[in-house]
């Protein structure tokens, strides 16, 4: 596949132009900074290109605005007395040293407990957290799955959980292959279970078209509630947008 990648300014922004074989052309604006990025048809010059992103400046600096007043987080030293989400809750956690195997559990709805060897350090911390996580999402995800399948008319033949710095999730259409983004099990349910219906949505139109929303709205009709919930969330200290 040929595609060719430059940085063109226009109007005082840099704007990030991927040409690829497309039909289309795309203009996205993502987090932290408002990065402007736009993908292109092979066939469209720089001027056509420049000519797009004018007619969407005004788009384009709401959405930068958006994303420079969003709250977000620190970054996490994994201590007692810091705030953790699980599930769209908000815990506060409580770090034990023992000799036993890590492990964490919930205490009610306010506390997450971490139980880990005396000397384990932050960044190992923070991998057994991350493993706790990921252990409910893959508890979660099949019975979506089970039930999405039949009412969009597609098959997942595989797919997988990983932690993404820009994107909630993505999908491998060739392969029918869906990748879930960590942080989801952060967040509300109902946003892993609307990340998960988009990509597979995606399975039957691979653009963010007409088409695509179309099939969004039979499918789930409130889903634009849920992703402007998602992305109005706290941002982490990595940040991630849809």
């Amino acid at each position: 596949m040929s595609i060719s990648r430059e940085i063109i300014e226009v109007s005082g922004i840099s704007v990030e132009v991927v040409r690829k074989p497309i039909k289309n052309l795309h203009l996205a604006v993502y987090p932290p900074e408002g990065r402007v990025r736009v993908s292109a048809p092979l066939r469209i010059d720089d001027e056509a290109v420049r000519l797009a992103v004018v007619s969407k400046l005004r788009w384009i600096r709401r959405h930068q605005n958006t994303f420079a007043n969003q709250p977000r987080q620190s970054q996490r030293e994994m201590v007692s007395g810091e705030s953790h989400y699980f599930l769209g809750r908000r815990y506060r956690l409580r770090v034990l040293e023992h000799n036993g195997p890590s492990r964490i559990s919930c205490n009610g709805n306010t506390e997450l407990t971490m139980q880990v060897r005396p000397g384990t350090g932050r960044d190992k911390r923070e991998q057994v957290l991350n493993e706790w996580y990921r252990r409910h999402m893959k508890a979660l995800v099949p019975d979506l799955i089970a039930q999405w399948q039949p009412v969009i008319g597609v098959r997942v033949a595989d797919w997988g959980i990983k932690k993404m710095k820009t994107r909630w999730g993505s999908c491998n259409i060739r392969d029918c292959r869906v990748w879930l983004n960590l942080e989801l099990a952060k967040k509300p349910p109902h946003c892993l279970e609307y990340v998960l219906v988009h990509e597979m949505v995606h399975l039957l139109e691979r653009h963010h078209n007409e088409r695509f929303k179309a099939l969004m709205d039979q499918f789930m009709p409130q889903w634009r509630l849920y992703r402007d919930e998602l992305n109005q969330a706290p941002l982490a200290h990595e940040e991630w947008a849809y």
